[in-house]
């Protein structure tokens, strides 16, 4: 095999390729990467069983062939390499090492049988549609960080990513995301694409979505999606990204939003969250709490701390009503409050120990659920 390609495009696509493999393995074939050089170009193909990443890129193809080469050795000798420099990637086929030559530079870095490479088996998926990549990213951005990290409830260590279908008859289906670790919630939709409808509903593992995440923002156009009840895909210009959903049951999220609220309070955004932010630096790490205290169009802003001390702060809100207190987790209200893209909020209230609904007016195609704390 030998192919001669620039720097920059290689090192781009091994940046992509080389996030898939992990650091440690136990299995000595994930460390690497599968290069292929056909036609005109070179295929680099990362996995760690679970997630899949293919990306072609241009090359000029000597000889044809294949190997498997360390993924984060290439990644840093490519990266050290000086800009727009020219890579001549090279293998015998009486030899077991890859040489990189680029300029006085030379490089040999063992190789193992591209015949121990796994790759996920190809699979006959049920559905298939176009979204916007920067609608796709939308749908990830605005849900990702309620992503549970309890691992005994893996179910919620992703996005469910589904076809709601409306109750009302003149409202249409929507493709949607939502995300919950039991004291958050956050969900975003879109109107359903063409080819999705009756879509399984599929979780999406964390894993992926910081992938997708990444490629959603640096690809323009659109990203064709096939899903099945065990794989999705996703495709990019020169990028596939295939991966296993989670195997569980999301959980009837919409059970638990609160849609009834009748406790209104309307206030800007940067507002409440400076306050919050000012007023949350005495709570203690372990509990963050934060009690909001509302009467008549002022909301009081307070933290009691045994071994800081107390803080408070009152702003002017849109509020009319009884007298009503609450209290949060202030990190949690910071990542929700964060995500909108207003200038005002809503929260929706009705006990003090029952969920608050959190609504952008900017923005009907997303809300998000709180669950209050004591303090």
């Amino acid at each position: 095999m030998e192919a001669i390609l620039q720097k920059n495009q290689f090192l781009k696509a091994l940046t992509h390729v080389q996030n898939v493999v992990e650091r440690r393995n136990t299995i000595p074939i994930l460390a690497n990467i599968l290069i292929i050089a056909e036609g005109v170009g070179l295929k680099l193909i990362a996995t760690d069983l679970d997630i899949e990443l293919i990306e072609e890129i241009d090359a000029k193809i000597e000889k044809g062939g294949s190997l498997t080469a360390p993924a984060h050795l290439v990644y840093d000798i490519i990266r050290k390499l000086p800009d727009s420099s020219e890579i001549t990637l090279s293998k015998d086929d009486n030899q077991d090492h890859l040489t990189i030559r680029s300029g006085k530079s030379n490089f040999k870095l063992q190789t193992l049988p591209r015949t121990d490479f796994p790759e996920i088996s190809d699979t006959e998926f049920s559905h298939g549609f176009t979204i916007v990549s920067g609608e796709l990213y939308r749908l990830i951005e605005k849900t990702r960080f309620a992503i549970s990290n309890e691992e005994t409830r893996y179910y919620l260590n992703g996005i469910y990513f589904h076809e709601s279908k409306p109750t009302d008859e003149d409202k249409y289906s929507t493709l949607r995301t939502v995300s919950t670790d039991g004291h958050r919630l956050a969900q975003a939709e879109l109107t359903l694409p063409e080819g999705a409808l009756g879509m399984p509903g599929i979780i999406i593992p964390r894993k992926t979505i910081a992938e997708l995440q990444k490629l959603t923002l640096e690809n323009d156009g659109d990203v064709e999606v096939k899903i099945s009840e065990n794989k999705l895909k996703f495709v990019f210009n020169s990028i596939e990204v295939t991966s296993k959903v989670i195997d569980g049951t999301f959980p009837d999220y919409q059970r638990v939003i609160p849609f009834q609220n009748d406790k209104i309070m309307s206030v800007k955004t940067s507002i409440l969250t400076n306050a919050v932010d000012r007023v949350a630096t005495l709570s203690s790490e372990r509990g963050r709490a934060i009690k909001l205290s509302l009467k008549d169009n002022s909301l009081t802003l307070s933290v009691t701390s045994p071994e800081a001390g107390t803080a408070i702060e009152e702003i002017s809100v849109d509020f009319k009503g009884d007298d009503f207190e609450i209290g949060f987790n202030s990190k949690y209200l910071l990542d929700i409050l964060s995500q909108l893209s207003g200038d005002s909020v809503k929260l929706l209230f009705s006990e003090p120990n029952s969920p608050c609904l959190v609504l952008d007016p900017s923005d009907e195609a997303t809300l998000y659920v709180l669950m209050p704390m004591r303090v």
